[in-house]
Formats: structure tokens, sequence, C-alpha cells
């Protein structure tokens, strides 16, 4: 194996690594999230855009490089050649497995770089969906405790309006039955003003009766004295 195909060879068991590292299921999003925002991505991060657009270009040359070599080696012209010699056949079929092989290399390798680059942008997409849904969560948390403190609240003045109403129909009872009382009493001194009126117009149509009496009364004592100062002037 040349040395380009070694590299290749090695790229793509690190791309193995570093994919199923990346597939491991207790490892949560945030945690990666946590290890991509580390100082050292930070500052490969300029040259990241560029180092994965060159190693595609690399894979896909030497892909397209491999694939010629097998058909190079699988057309029907070395295949001819091999077969008048026999020490040629193996070495064809020597060369046909070593670009075989390197195509698989280069394939995988080619289409394991671009799923570690989908699933790294999948994990910081989860890890920031995570803390949208989590900031999402307490806003929900906070707008459920803000309904359930207005509901208690509510209740709580419900209440409140409750007793007060009981209280101020109670005092408006007490209040009607201290007014009912009260016009008993008013009804009981009208009765009573009512007789006392009665009793002094009969005492005043007494008092009347009586001074007509001793008015008559006197009319005969004057009669009576006049008679009498007569009948001593006839005598004398």
């Amino acid at each position: 194996m040349t040395l380009q195909w070694t590299v290749v060879a090695l790229f793509l068991y690190g791309e193995i690594v570093v994919n199923l590292f990346l597939c491991i299921p207790f490892i949560s999003a945030r945690r990666w999230r946590l290890v991509f925002s580390w100082r050292i991505w930070n500052w490969l991060s300029p040259y990241w855009n560029r180092c994965f657009f060159t190693m595609i270009m690399v894979l896909i040359v030497l892909f397209l490089d491999a694939l010629r070599e097998v058909r190079k080696y699988s057309g029907p012209e070395p295949v001819q050649d091999a077969n008048l010699n026999p020490n040629l056949y193996d070495h064809v079929l020597m060369k046909l497995f070593r670009a075989q092989r390197n195509l698989y290399l280069s394939g995988f390798s080619l289409f394991l770089w671009l799923i570690m680059r989908r699933i790294v942008t999948l994990l910081n997409q989860a890890a920031v969906t995570l803390e949208s849904s989590a900031g999402l969560q307490a806003q929900m948390d906070n707008a459920v405790k803000a309904a359930k403190q207005h509901q208690e609240d509510n209740l709580m003045l419900k209440q409140a309006l409750q007793e007060e109403e009981n209280s101020t129909s109670s005092k408006n009872q007490q209040l009607r039955l201290e007014v009912e009382e009260l016009a008993g009493q008013l009804k009981t001194a009208d009765e009573a003003v009512h007789k006392s009126h009665a009793e002094v117009e009969a005492m005043k149509r007494q008092s009347k009766g009586l001074a007509h009496e001793y008015d008559r009364l006197l009319t005969e004592h004057h009669q009576l004295q006049n008679l009498q100062s007569a009948e001593d002037k006839k005598d004398q």
C-alpha cells in the first residue's frame, strides 16, 4: 500500500472512531455542544470550511483515480494479456484487488466525512433545540405558576367578596329588623299621640262645659242676690 492510500486508510479508521463516539447514546447533545464550544474549535473555525472542502476534493480525486484503476484492470484487454501469460494474470488480479480496495477506502472515507459533518451539525441543532425547549419549558412553568397564583388570588377575592356579601346581608337584615322595630315604636308613639290628643280634646270639651255651667251658676247666683236684695228693700 502506497503512502497516500495508507493515509486514506488511517483517515477512514479515524472517521469510524469519531463517528462512533458521536453516536454514543449516553453522551447528550448538550455535552457535545460544550465540547464544540472549546477555545481550540473557535480558533480552528476559520479554517474548518476550507479544510472540509479540501478533504472532499482530495477524496473525490482519489475516488476517481481508484475508479479509473478498477475500470482499467477489469477491462477485456488486461484479461486477454493475462490469458497469454499466467504470471501476468496474477499481477492483473492483484492490481484489480488493490484498485477495488482503494475505491472502497476513498468512497467510504468521502461518505463518512460527509456523515461526520452532518452529525456534528445535527448535534448542534439538537442542543440548540433542547436549550430552546428548556427555556420554553421554564416560561411555561412560570406561566402555569402565574396562572395558579391568579386562580388562588381570584379564589381568595371571591371568598372575601362572599364574606363581605354575607356580612352585608346580615347587617342589612339587622338594619331591617331595627327599622321594623323603630316603625313599631313610631306607630305606638303615633297611637299614644292620637290618644293624648283625644284626651286633650275631651278635657277641652269638659272644661268648656264646666265654664258654661259656671257661667250659668254665676248668673243664677246674681239673680238670686238681686231677688234677695229686692225683698230686703220691700221689708224695710
